[in-house]
C-alpha cells in the first residue's frame, strides 16, 4: 500500500474489474515506425476515452494495459467487446493488426483516495485492493490475443442483465473453457470465453505460471506418466535413429571464416561475386556469424600474413585458430558438362579435416546465385539451424541480385568502401546498380559513402531509393535501413531504432555501437555502457569507435583511469596512435603537460572535422585552467578554412564561445553568426537540421551569457516552431535551459528554477546546473547555491565528456565547473 494515503472507504463494495492488455506493441512500434506508432496510440486513448464515457468505466491505470473498474458488469463486457471492434479497425487503417487480451471479473475490493502529495509524486488517484484484482489480472494473461475471457461470477451476472446489450447479446458466443486453478486461492473457477460474431476465433486460453487447468485424476500427468514416458522413449529412440547428425559442434552465434572463392572455371565473372552471394547469404542467419573482412585483415596483419594474398583454406584455418571461430568454410566453383557446380566445404579448424561438403549445380551463370542460395540454405541446416530460422530468409536472388556481374562490382565496391576510397565506392556501387536497378543494397552502399564524408543530403537521397525497394531488402538489412532512416531524417532521433537492431542482432555490431553513440549525445551514460562493451569485442573489427565511446562513457562517471587504460587498449587499432578523446582524459586528470604535448601532436588535420577537433582541445586545455591568454591564442591561431557551412558556423561559436568566457566580447561577432545561419535554418527539411537546431541555441545561450538579450530574444521567438519539431531530446533540454535562463534574466527566478525542474533526471546537461545556480542566487537561497556548486564539483568529468553539437558548450563546462564549483569531500573523484 502507499504510505501517504488518503481517505479510504473502507467497507468493501462490489464492483467489476476489467483487465486489458495490448499484444505485441513494441514489435508493432518497431514495424510501423515511432511516428506512425504515436499517431495510432493518440487513436488509441481517444478511443478508451470515449468508450469510458459510453460505459461508465473508471480508468484506475495503465501503460501497455488498461485497468477499469465498473459499476455493472455488463458495462464492462459493452467495454471490453467495442474496445476489441475498435482495435480491429484501427489495426485496418494501418493495414497490421492490433490485438488485445481482455479479463473480466465480479468482486468486492477496498477503494481509497490517494492525498494530492502522494499524486505529485506519481502515485495514482485511486488506489484498488481485494483478491478480485488479481483474479481479474490472472484471467487476463490467459487470454488469447484477441479473446475476452470472464469469470464464473461476471458470466452469470452479464447473462442475466444481457438485455441491457440489446443487439450486441444476439450475436454473442459464449464458450466454456472449464475450471481453473488460480495460485493462491484455494477453490478453483470456471472460465469462459465470450465474443461477439465479427470477432475472429482464438482457442483455448494458455495456462501460466500463475493458472493451470483443474482436471479430473485421469487426465492428471501423475496418472499417465508412465504411459507418457514410454511414448516418449519409444520417439526418442526413433528420432534418435533417423534424424540428421549435425555437421559439427556448432552453436547458436558461434562464428565461421568463409575464405575466398576457388574458381576453377577461368572465368572472372565467379571471382568475388560468388564470395559475396555466400556473405549476403549467410549473414541473413541469426545462427551463424561470418568474421567480418575487417576482421581477418587484422587477424593477418598482427600475424604478419600479408593481407592481400589469397585467403585460401590454410590462411583461414590459422584466422579461425587464432580468432576462436568454430568453423572454415571454403567454396569453389567448378565446371561440369552443360553447367557448374557451386561447393561449399566445412573445415574443422582445430583438425584441419573436411567435415562434410555442400553442393549445388547451376546449369549457367544466369542461375548461380540461386545454386548459392541452395548450398548456403543446406550448410545453415547442417549446422544445426532450425527450420523457422531457415524460412525467416529470403531467396537469395530477390535479397540481392540474380547478377553475377552486378554481384562482382558490389563486392568490389564494398572492399573500396572499407578502405575508404570513397569515389571508387561510388563508382562501383553505380556499375552494379546499372546492371540491376533494383539492387537495393547497392542503394544502402551509395548512402554509406556519402555518408562516411559528411554528405547527407547526398546520403539520404540514396536511402530513399532504397526504402524504395525495402521489399527488396533481408530483415536485418531492413532493421538497418530504419536506423539510417531516421538518423537522416530532418530532425530525426534514431536511438530506438538502432536498439531495436541491437537486440534482435546482437551480433551486428552497427547496433549497439550506435545505440551507445546516441545514448551518450542524450547524456544516458550508464544506459549506454553496455552497449558499448557489447560493440568492443575482438570480433568487431570497428570495435575502436565503441571503445571510444566507453573511455567517454567513463570519463562522464569521473573514471579517468580507467578511460585511460581503455583509450590505450583503442591506441593499439588506430595507427596514428592519437583520438582527441585521449586529450579530454589528460584534461580530466589534470595532467596539462601531457595533454598540451598531445595536442601539438595532432596538428591540423587532412579535413575541416579534423581542424575543428584541434581547435576544440587547444581550448578546452586552456577553459579547464582558466588561462584566457591561452584561449585567446588559440583562436588567434586557428587558420582552418572547414569546407561544409555547418563547420564554418561551429567554429565561429568556438570563437565567439571564447570571447564570452575571457571578457571580449564582440557585439558583431554573434550577429555575423546568426547572419550565417538564420539561411541554413530555413532548410527545414536538411538532414543536418537538428545539429543546426543545436547551433542556433548555442548562439541564444551566448547571447544571453554577454548580454545581447534582445538578439537572444529574437532568435528564440522567431524560431520555436522549429525547435518544437526536433525529436531529439538534446534539442528538448538545451531548448529549456536557454528559455529558463532567458526567465531568470528577466527577473523571474521562481520561474526559472519551475521550468528547470523536469530536467533533473540524471541526464541534464552540466549547464543547467549553472542556470539553477545563478537562479538559486537570484532567490538568496545559500543552501541551494551550495548545494548546485557541490554538484558541478562531482560532476566535472560530465563537463569534459558532453558530446552534443560536436563538444560546443564543452569550454563552458570546464570553465564554469573550474570556476563556480566548491571543493567537497568524497566526491567519488580519482
Amino acid at each position: 500500500m502507499n504510505g501517504d494515503n488518503g481517505t479510504s472507504t473502507q467497507a468493501p463494495q462490489m464492483r467489476a474489474l476489467l483487465f486489458t492488455d495490448l499484444c505485441d506493441s513494441l514489435i508493432l512500434v518497431e514495424r510501423i515506425g515511432d511516428a506512425a506508432a504515436a499517431e495510432l496510440f493518440q487513436e488509441h486513448d481517444r478511443l478508451v476515452l470515449a468508450l469510458q464515457q459510453q460505459w461508465n468505466g473508471h480508468q484506475i491505470d495503465r501503460s501497455d494495459g488498461l485497468f477499469l473498474l465498473f459499476e455493472r458488469p455488463v458495462d464492462a463486457l459493452g467495454f471490453a467487446l467495442d474496445y476489441h471492434a475498435g482495435l480491429r479497425a484501427l489495426g485496418r487503417s494501418l493495414e497490421h493488426p492490433i490485438r488485445a487480451r481482455a479479463g473480466l471479473h465480479v468482486g468486492e475490493v477496498i477503494l481509497w483516495d490517494n492525498s494530492a502529495e502522494a499524486i505529485a509524486l506519481g502515485s495514482k488517484p485511486v488506489e484498488v485492493e481485494g483478491l478480485a484484482k488479481p483474479m481479474a489480472a490472472r484471467l487476463m494473461q490467459l487470454a488469447r490475443p484477441g479473446q475476452i475471457l470472464v469469470s464464473a461470477t461476471a458470466e452469470s451476472m452479464v447473462r442475466r442483465a444481457g438485455v441491457a446489450l440489446r443487439d450486441k447479446n444476439n450475436a454473442l458466443k459464449w464458450t466454456s473453457f472449464g475450471r481453473w486453478r488460480f495460485k493462491g486461492v484455494a477453490q478453483p473457477m470456471d472460465v469462459f470465453g465470450v465474443m461477439s460474431s465479427d470477432m475472429p476465433s482464438s482457442g483455448r486460453p494458455r495456462a501460466t505460471s500463475k493458472a493451470v487447468r483443474d482436471l479430473p485424476f485421469w487426465r492428471q500427468p501423475t496418472a499417465m506418466v508412465a504411459e507418457a514416458t514410454l511414448a516418449i522413449a519409444l520417439l526418442v529412440g526413433a528420432w534418435m535413429m533417423t534424424r540428421s547428425q549435425p555437421a559439427i559442434a556448432f552453436a547458436e552465434r558461434d562464428w565461421v571464416v568463409l575464405s575466398d572463392v576457388t574458381n576453377q572455371t577461368g572465368e572472372p565473372i565467379f571471382d568475388d561475386s560468388l564470395r559475396q552471394a555466400m556473405l549476403l547469404g549467410l549473414e541473413q542467419s541469426k545462427y551463424v556469424n561470418v568474421l567480418s573482412d575487417g576482421k581477418v585483415r587484422e587477424s593477418l596483419e598482427l600475424a604478419r600474413d600479408p593481407v592481400d594474398a589469397v585467403l585460401d583454406r590454410s590462411r583461414a584455418v590459422d584466422v579461425a585458430v587464432r580468432e576462436g571461430a568454430r568453423a572454415v568454410l571454403v567454396p569453389k566453383v567448378i565446371p561440369r558438362r552443360g553447367g557448374y557446380e557451386v561447393q561449399i566445404a566445412l573445415i574443422d579448424p582445430g583438425k584441419d579435416v573436411v567435415i562434410q561438403t555442400y553442393t549445388a549445380t547451376a546449369s549457367g551463370t544466369g542461375n548461380a546465385v540461386e545454386a548459392v542460395d541452395k548450398v548456403i540454405g543446406e550448410l545453415r541446416a547442417g549446422l544445426g539451424e532450425s527450420v523457422a530460422g531457415l524460412q525467416r530468409s529470403m531467396p537469395l536472388p530477390s535479397a540481392s541480385t540474380a547478377s553475377l556481374r552486378a554481384l562482382r562490382s558490389y563486392a568490389l565496391a564494398e572492399t573500396a568502401l572499407g578502405e575508404r576510397r570513397f569515389n571508387d565506392a561510388r563508382n562501383l556501387y553505380q556499375t552494379a546498380l546499372e546492371i540491376d536497378p533494383a539492387f537495393a543494397l547497392a542503394y544502402i552502399g551509395l548512402a554509406k559513402s556519402f555518408a562516411r564524408t559528411a554528405d547527407r543530403s547526398s546520403a539520404r537521397e540514396q536511402l530513399e531509393k532504397a526504402l524504395a525497394l525495402k521489399g527488396r531488402l533481408p530483415h536485418r538489412e531492413q532493421l538497418y535501413l530504419k536506423g539510417w532512416q531516421a538518423e537522416l531524417e530532418p530532425g530525426g532521433w534514431p536511438v530506438e531504432q538502432w536498439r531495436v537492431l541491437a537486440g534482435v542482432y546482437p551480433d551486428f555490431y552497427a547496433g549497439p555501437s550506435n545505440t551507445s553513440w546516441y545514448l551518450i549525445q542524450d547524456n544516458r551514460f550508464q544506459e549506454a555502457e553496455p552497449f558499448a562493451r557489447a560493440a568492443s569485442v575482438p570480433q568487431d573489427y570497428l570495435r575502436i569507435y565503441p571503445m571510444v565511446h566507453l573511455a567517454r562513457i567513463q570519463l562522464a562517471r569521473n573514471q579517468f583511469h580507467e578511460a585511460q587504460n581503455t583509450l590505450q587498449q583503442a591506441r593499439t587499432l588506430r595507427r596514428d596512435g592519437i583520438d582527441d578523446t585521449q586529450v579530454d582524459v589528460l584534461v580530466g586528470l589534470r595532467r596539462y603537460a601531457e595533454a598540451r604535448r598531445l595536442v601539438e601532436r595532432m596538428g591540423k588535420g587532412e579535413d575541416a572535422l579534423q581542424d575543428l577537433m584541434h581547435l576544440r582541445a587547444k581550448v578546452l586545455l586552456a577553459a579547464d585552467q582558466g588561462d584566457c591568454d591561452a584561449m585567446r591564442s588559440a583562436v588567434r591561431e586557428d587558420a582552418a578554412k572547414p569546407g561544409l557551412v555547418d563547420y564554418q558556423v561551429h567554429q565561429k561559436l568556438v570563437h565567439a564561445t571564447v570571447e564570452t568566457l575571457c571578457g571580449g566580447a564582440n557585439k558583431g561577432t554573434l550577429s555575423a553568426i546568426a547572419t550565417q545561419l538564420i539561411p541554413l535554418l530555413k532548410e527545414r527539411d536538411h538532414p543536418n537540421i537538428a545539429d543546426r537546431s543545436l547551433q542556433l541555441l548555442a548562439l541564444v545561450y551566448l547571447a544571453q551569457r554577454q548580454g545581447q538579450h534582445p538578439l537572444a530574444d529574437t532568435l528564440l521567438r522567431d524560431n520555436a516552431a522549429l525547435l518544437e519539431r526536433q525529436r531529439s531530446p538534446v534539442v528538448a533540454k538545451w531548448q529549456r535551459i536557454v528559455t529558463s535562463n532567458a526567465l531568470l534574466i528577466d527577473g523571474k527566478a521562481d520561474a526559472a528554477v519551475e521550468m528547470l525542474q523536469p530536467l533533473l533526471d540524471g541526464a541534464e546537461p552540466v549547464q543547467a546546473h549553472v542556470v539553477l545556480l545563478q537562479a538559486r542566487r537570484a532567490q538568496q537561497d545559500g543552501a541551494g547555491v551550495l548545494q548546485e556548486q557541490q554538484w558541478l564539483a562531482t560532476h566535472r568529468g560530465q563537463a569534459i565528456a558532453e558530446v552534443a553539437a560536436i563538444q560546443v558548450w564543452q569550454p563552458l563546462n570546464a570553465h564554469d565547473v573550474a570556476t563556480w564549483s566548491v571543493p567537497v569531500k568524497a566526491t567519488g573523484m580519482q
